[in-house]
């Protein structure tokens, strides 16, 4: 009888050989490493690099750029303007957000893909084209004062815009998002059953919020605090459009810096000072409610 062929043989012929076996394809991590340095080298550290150089360059080494910026009093009130404006835009964001946050953690499924498609729905527009809405809401012949000088509300327009109302009202627009994402993160991993626990024990309900759910919902008042405050620290766009000449900010007196009047030097100062108060807040937050929430890399 004929041999039965053997079925563990390499070869399909009569030579008997087996091919040899393919290499396995192996990652190089360390190549995408290198590139995500080179890259970050070139886009991050170099500008930093160059600005610091700048700064401390007149030519020279020296501190003049520094010492004219603590002596003029029109830097020290655009940093005050700064931190003014990002301040009350993150208070406002926060009394906002807060209870939008806690009724997308508490109500139902369809309610609150309703909510969080109504807060996503502004990142599909620029930041320029909602600002310039704003500028036809709010302007003296806009919708808001026609409307209110049509109800009888008012006898002439409201400034509404060119001032610290309108440059508020864009940046809570475009900053409510970054507010309500963070505390919703947080508040949607509180456990129900705490709350109700301590209604169970004899708390009202307002009790209960205040003794049980606000405390546990701190990390994320702070990691949304601190996120909108330093959006809002850099903020360029909506304070030089909605705002008149007091609401002049660090980011728009850096623009006139390099661009009027060509002094590179001071500019870069001015940058270097306000990447300073973003790099305090940034540990600041990070200290009490973690890098992770504030980058959006929190693990699950």
């Amino acid at each position: 009888m004929d041999a039965a062929p053997d079925l563990n043989s390499g070869g399909t012929g009569g030579g008997g050989g087996s091919a040899p076996a393919a290499s396995p394809w192996r990652p190089r991590p360390d190549w995408l490493v290198a590139f995500a340095l080179v890259f970050f080298a070139v886009v991050y550290a170099y500008p930093l690099v160059r600005l610091v150089a700048w700064s401390f360059w007149a030519p020279g080494f020296t501190f003049r750029n520094f010492a004219q910026i603590v002596a003029e009093p029109a830097y020290l009130q655009a940093f005050y303007n700064t931190v003014e404006i990002a301040g009350i835009a993150t208070a406002v964001c926060l009394a906002l957000g807060y209870p939008l946050a806690y009724l997308m953690a508490t109500t139902d499924p369809r309610p609150r893909m309703i909510l969080g498609a109504l807060i996503l729905i502004p990142f599909w527009t620029s930041v320029l084209v909602r600002t310039l809405a704003w500028v036809v809401l709010l302007g003296r012949n806009g919708i808001i004062n026609q409307a209110l000088l049509a109800w009888g509300l008012v006898e002439r327009p409201i400034p509404l815009v060119f001032n610290n109302i309108g440059v508020q009202i864009g940046m809570v627009h475009v900053l409510l998002p970054f507010m309500v994402l963070p505390l919703y993160a947080v508040m949607a991993r509180i456990d129900p059953s705490l709350v109700t626990a301590a209604r169970s024990l004899g708390a009202s309900p307002a009790r209960a919020f205040l003794a049980v759910f606000a405390p546990l919902s701190l990390p994320g008042v702070v990691a949304g605090a601190s996120l909108v405050f330093l959006m809002a620290l850099g903020f360029y766009v909506t304070p030089a459009l909605l705002g008149g000449p007091n609401e002049i900010t660090v980011a728009t007196l850096i623009e006139i810096m390099v661009r009027d009047l060509l002094d590179w030097g001071s500019g870069a100062a001015l940058g270097l000072l306000l990447l300073a108060g973003v790099a305090s807040v940034f540990a600041a937050g990070a200290v009490y409610a973690g890098a992770g929430r504030l980058v959006g890399a929190e693990r699950a």
